[in-house]
């Protein structure tokens, strides 16, 4: 089934043939219909999946092909979309809604695109790497190549972490913090590592560098093939693209806290550190990515082998639903703040609460109701 992820960037040819067929402008946007209402659809309908393989079937499976196929499959898709959705802005007889609403399509694609990108960069061999890279160009965000590996995964479910949210911080307060500090951490990193090699910082090899350097050129060469008129509609996937990212790392840590040990360092990120859904379908479509603790406890583990564990925090549903609940800061809080504070049996000072919060009636009740 995890040949079905391929879907998602197939969906600018899926949206044409759908219009072709049906005549519905809207359906421009099927990417968004897509992880809108079918995923979390079908998830209701396929449920939980609680199976965790065997060490012997992780073995196997880590040296089966076929699992790495389903995401190098993803890149060309992935381009043949994009290339097709400019063609269409350009030739196609579309009125500006309908160019926004491919758009949003092509957004989605390059979104689910950075967590492609997100398995590939974990792993050691270069040709992966690369292909991250290449994955992220799309959404000029090579950056989060960087940072994620050498930022975020050291600094989880910290105060210093900008990708883990905190507790009482909006997605809309947490989305210029986690954007402008993650390539403000992948900066730091990149140029440390450099230095540390006596290399130049400002050379082909920083990793920062060459990953926007490969967005300014895939940009270049599309605006030079179909013109000046493509450029609000790549602006528009790109920011939708990251947006998705974001949303995706607001939900995956929020309010989580590792403990301080006596020498004032954290304690080991653990399974209790991360958000976790076992819903079938969204995991299929996200290649496990839903198992973020097990991803965080083994991030060079591939995607196919992660497992669930019972002492992860549970999400009440998939991604695909959560994602547009955090837009709603009200409702997002009124699902979200009393399953963490129960994580915590209402012990606040376990939580990573955001500077100045202050809780509100209905926050205190569930504390202390966590507690009894």
């Amino acid at each position: 089934m995890w040949l079905c992820g391929v879907v998602a960037p197939l969906s600018p040819f899926l949206a044409w043939l759908a219009v072709q067929l049906f005549g519905l402008g809207f359906l421009w946007a099927l990417g968004v219909l897509l992880m809108a209402v079918v995923v979390p659809l079908v998830d209701v309908f396929t449920g939980l999946d609680k199976r965790n393989p065997t060490d012997e079937q992780a073995a196997a499976l880590e040296r089966d092909p076929f699992y790495r196929w389903c995401t190098y499959l993803y890149l060309p898709m992935q381009y043949a979309g994009l290339v097709f959705a400019c063609y269409l802005w350009v030739n196609a007889h579309m009125e500006w809604p309908e160019r926004l609403a491919l758009a949003s399509t092509v957004g989605i694609v390059a979104g689910i695109g950075i967590n492609a990108a997100h398995e590939l960069g974990h792993k050691r061999t270069a040709h992966e790497r690369w292909f991250a890279k290449i994955a992220l160009a799309q959404s000029f965000y090579g950056h989060f190549y960087v940072e994620h590996n050498h930022g975020h995964h050291l600094k989880v479910a910290t105060p210093e972490d900008p990708a883990s949210a905190r507790f009482g911080e909006s997605y809309w307060r947490f989305v210029p913090r986690t954007v402008f500090g993650g390539i403000r951490s992948a900066w730091v990193h990149e140029s440390a590592r450099l230095r540390r090699r006596g290399k130049r910082v400002w050379s082909p090899g920083n990793n920062v560098l060459n990953a926007w350097a490969m967005s300014v050129v895939l940009f270049a060469v599309l605006i030079a093939v179909f013109g000046w008129a493509i450029v609000p509609w790549l602006i528009f996937q790109a920011v939708l693209a990251v947006l998705m990212l974001e949303c995706a790392n607001y939900l995956e840590h929020y309010g989580l806290l590792r403990g301080t040990l006596g020498n004032g360092r954290y304690e080991k990120c653990s399974y209790r550190h991360s958000w976790n859904s076992d819903h079938l379908c969204s995991n299929i479509f996200l290649y496990h990515l839903q198992r973020h603790s097990d991803h965080h406890a083994n991030p060079l583990r591939r995607y196919q082998t992660l497992r669930t564990m019972d002492e992860a925090p549970q999400l009440p549903a998939g991604y695909a639903v959560m994602i547009w609940l955090a837009l709603v800061p009200p409702l997002w809080r009124k699902v979200m703040d009393p399953r963490l504070l129960a994580h915590y049996d209402g012990d606040l000072s376990k939580v990573n609460v955001s500077p100045g919060h202050r809780m509100s009636p209905a926050s205190r009740e569930d504390s202390a109701t966590a507690s009894a």
